[in-house]
């Protein structure tokens, strides 16, 4: 089948949330990124260490089939990648992407066959929740694994660090909620991006269709971005609270960034992330020292890099597939890192910690790690948190450092 694309604009303050549909895709950040409804074709990469690689080309053969009209934005295509190597990778290209990538320039841009009648469709009337749902019941929620048993995953870790062979391993557990009604993806997404506009608030449908579920959340991390030639990624590694009271808000940020654990936890995901970039990229340059970021409830350590590509050829996708997995949510070495989580990690991930983001028929694209999520499945909802154990990580800190997150997400899963 022949596909076409065709663009309209649309007003420079439409609300991207506007456009998203349940079981459509969603990426933005300060009111910038993608929006869409319905699938005009996917693609999908079988499992295997070189998946993501192989999804790129793919995708570019597919974007660069599609006929447009070359002063209108190229059509796009979207994914949620799931974190193991063991699943396949799909992406898709949506049947209507409503497409900001600078302020105040939007666009909506369709994709379907050459013989489909023009014209677009109108979205729906809709309105944000202005209340809450009452706050979860202990009743209501069961933690994957048990705390004790997360505690003692991360002690076991600690002792395989420090027998050399391993120096960061990234643990991940998980809380099932029971809601007691229907979820609303979009109204989370609204609370989300109000609560924290720096971040990414994301939606996506994952694979199994069987349950219909939507992986939502709001991440800090930049995994990669590639403008033209340029290239910028940002990682995280390090954390500690935020707080309402600029005092103990202040003091929380010194501790983080004199934190020796949470600087080399942090060292650890920069200098990885530099040599993987560092093959693609010329002039490649990031800041000596960590700065801090800070998102609505917590404190990272961030280091910003900036490069420009050396091969134009180079897609955003092909960027994702030589640093997914980075240590901010694996660990270091990579392998070794890997076959501690199969003895360590007793959930299955799927699209938690995977890439998620988008890539156009030009190479461009725009790529988050998916952290602060919850898997939607119609009542129920499974939310992710991990953190990062060096050898001198303390197990109830770590717990601790879950159930933070948790609690923030849980806070926002009451608009849901």
């Amino acid at each position: 089948m022949s596909l076409s694309a065709r663009a309209e604009r649309l007003g420079p303050a439409f609300d991207l949330l506007a456009g998203y549909r349940a079981g459509g895709f969603f990426f933005e950040r300060q009111g910038v990124g993608i929006s869409t409804s319905g699938v005009a074709d996917s693609v999908e990469a079988e499992p295997g260490p070189e998946r993501i690689l192989r999804l790129s080309r793919m995708v570019s053969e597919t974007l660069g089939e599609i006929a447009r009209h070359p002063e209108f934005p190229p059509p796009v295509a979207v994914a949620s990648i799931p974190f193991d190597d063991a699943l396949p990778a799909e992406a898709w290209v949506p049947a209507r992407a409503s497409i900001r990538l600078e302020p105040g320039e939007t666009w909506q841009v369709e994709v379907g066959s050459e013989e489909r009648a023009r014209g677009s469709v109108g979205t729906d009337r809709w309105a944000s929740r202005t209340l809450p749902h009452d706050a979860f019941e202990e009743i209501s929620l069961r933690p994957d694994p048990e705390p004790d048993e997360y505690a003692e995953a991360v002690s076991r870790a600690t002792t395989w660090i420090r027998t050399g062979e391993l120096r960061k391993v990234v643990l991940a557990r998980t809380m099932l909620v029971d809601a007691g009604r229907a979820l609303d993806a979009k109204q989370l997404l609204w609370r989300l991006r109000a609560t924290d506009p720096d971040c990414y608030a994301f939606a996506a449908p994952q694979p199994d269709a069987a349950t219909d579920a939507i992986l939502v959340g709001a991440t800090p991390e930049l995994l990669v971005r590639r403008r033209g030639g340029v290239v910028e990624a940002t990682p995280l590694a390090g954390s500690s609270q935020r707080f309402g009271d600029p005092e103990r808000d202040r003091a929380s940020a010194d501790r983080l960034f004199a934190s020796g654990k949470d600087r080399e936890e942090h060292a650890v995901v920069v200098e990885d992330v530099a040599r993987v970039l560092r093959a693609f990229c010329d002039d490649l340059v990031h800041p000596h020292e960590p700065e801090l970021l800070g998102t609505a409830n917590v404190w990272h350590l961030a280091t910003p890099f900036h490069g420009r590509l050396h091969d134009p050829a180079v897609t955003a996708l092909d960027l994702v597939g030589a640093l997914h997995p980075t240590p901010a949510v694996c660990g270091m070495p990579r392998e070794v890192a890997r076959e501690a989580l199969e003895e360590l990690e007793p959930i299955e991930r799927g699209g938690y910690a995977g890439p998620v983001g988008w890539t156009d028929a030009t190479g461009d694209g725009e790529w988050a790690i998916a952290l602060r999520c919850a898997e939607i499945t119609r009542s129920t909802a499974r939310l992710f948190a991990g953190a990062g154990i060096v050898a001198d990580s303390v197990p109830e800190a770590e717990v601790d450092e879950t159930e933070r997150k948790f609690r923030a997400l849980l806070d926002a899963l009451r608009w849901g």
